[in-house]
């Protein structure tokens, strides 16, 4: 066979989708589930769709994505948002990204946030840090980083955050002390925006109904029940079994019981990536929000981010909380569900061992793709785009 692709995340289903779009059939697709998705499944839950690997929401910035999706589940079948998010800032509710919408807090905390910003050590021509919760510091102030972003950064990746290397905090909003001045004295947001600021969702199923069409036009070209777990890297082979020319891989790589054809530094480097699982624990009575989700700094409070299924999936009702599975407590949630991986760590050492790691496996036509076959927190629709782009480099030829 040509190509062997490991998952039916949206990853590997979107790569697939590709070939199959450019006359391709010789590939397989094995998922160790029994239904494609990955973190993006959902699943009935008190008569209406729950997605039980977090919150996921398609950015209409990308149009390949689009068109690709689109295809398969037309416009007419998404719901088309203005993103409204928020921040609960110990009982005060602001929208995101903070930096642009302090002017929603009362005005004595303007003003004391204000003099933070004005004084953080990217405004006053400081170094930039190394470390992670200096970095926060110097960019955002020490109200910002005290009151939400290093909280926060805790709950969600562990408390040692110096863990963490600085180099994807640049994708942040960046938002200037100027421009958090003028949203103060004009009182509306300045600023570059976060992600996903319009979004698309399916009017039925959730986020994983078009994970489930494009499965559907695959067919019989997804094998499930089969888990990964032996990569000879040399005879291209999985599990002894399935040899192929080209091996996309979208599986976290530490799930591998055994990989043959690598030496003892590249199965070092394979040991140093890290993550963070997530319980998605769901209740069923309904908070007061026109809120899309909320962020929660607050660490007496255990779960990070509360995603108000009600205001983005027709039809349903309560909401439901994420919360790293190291800070579950004893709760009375109606629905559970541990997602072992969740989201990558970006640790310090984490952008040598994953470039040593693709590297090395490309020269043997072995390819990392996705969130957790690239060790990236990508979106969903990053997923896709990067696996058309990965998809046409190989047809045409530049692998």
């Amino acid at each position: 066979m040509k190509y062997l692709i490991l998952g039916a995340g949206p990853a590997g289903l979107a790569f697939a989708t590709a070939l199959k779009n450019n006359n391709i059939d010789d590939f397989l697709v094995l998922e160790k589930e029994n239904q494609p998705g990955g973190l993006c499944r959902s699943m009935e839950v008190d008569g209406a769709p729950l997605d039980i690997g977090g919150g996921h929401f398609i950015d209409i910035k990308r149009k390949k994505v689009l068109e690709l999706l689109f295809s398969v589940m037309p416009e007419k079948e998404w719901i088309y948002y203005q993103r409204n998010s928020q921040i609960n800032l110990y009982g005060t509710y602001i929208n995101n990204p903070i930096e642009a919408n302090i002017w929603q807090l009362p005005l004595e905390e303007q003003v004391a946030y204000l003099k933070s910003i004005a004084i953080a050590g990217c405004n006053i021509d400081m170094p930039k840090p190394e470390k992670f919760v200096e970095w926060i510091n110097w960019k955002l102030g020490d109200k910002i980083a005290e009151c939400y972003m290093l909280p926060y950064n805790k709950k969600m990746f562990g408390d040692n955050l110096d863990l963490l290397g600085t180099y994807w905090l640049e994708k942040l909003p960046n938002v200037s002390f100027e421009e958090t001045l003028t949203s103060c004295l004009e009182k509306k947001a300045y600023g570059s925006q976060p992600a996903h600021s319009y979004f698309y969702y399916p009017k039925e199923n959730g986020s994983g109904e078009v994970w489930n069409r494009l499965a559907n036009e695959l067919g019989s070209k997804i094998r499930y029940g089969i888990e990964a777990k032996e990569l000879d890297v040399r005879r291209h082979v999985v599990n002894g079994t399935y040899e192929a020319q080209y091996i996309i891989n979208t599986i976290p790589w530490t799930e591998f019981i055994n990989i043959n054809g690598i030496d003892n530094e590249l199965n070092s480097d394979i040991q140093q990536l890290k993550y963070t699982s997530v319980s998605v624990d769901y209740y069923s009575h309904d908070i007061e929000t026109d809120a899309h989700w909320i962020y929660e700094p607050d660490e007496t409070v255990s779960y990070h981010r509360i995603l108000v299924r009600k205001n983005f999936c027709p039809g349903s009702k309560g909401y439901w909380t994420e919360t790293n599975v190291n800070r579950i407590e004893n709760c009375n949630s109606e629905f559970r569900y541990i997602n072992k991986y969740a989201y990558p760590l970006n640790t310090i050492n984490k952008p040598r061992a994953i470039s040593q790691i693709l590297a090395y496996m490309s020269k043997h036509c072995i390819y990392g793709l996705g969130r957790w076959g690239e060790w990236e927190h990508y979106n969903s629709d990053v997923v896709v785009e990067r696996a058309v782009d990965l998809a046409n480099k190989l047809l045409e030829g530049n692998g």
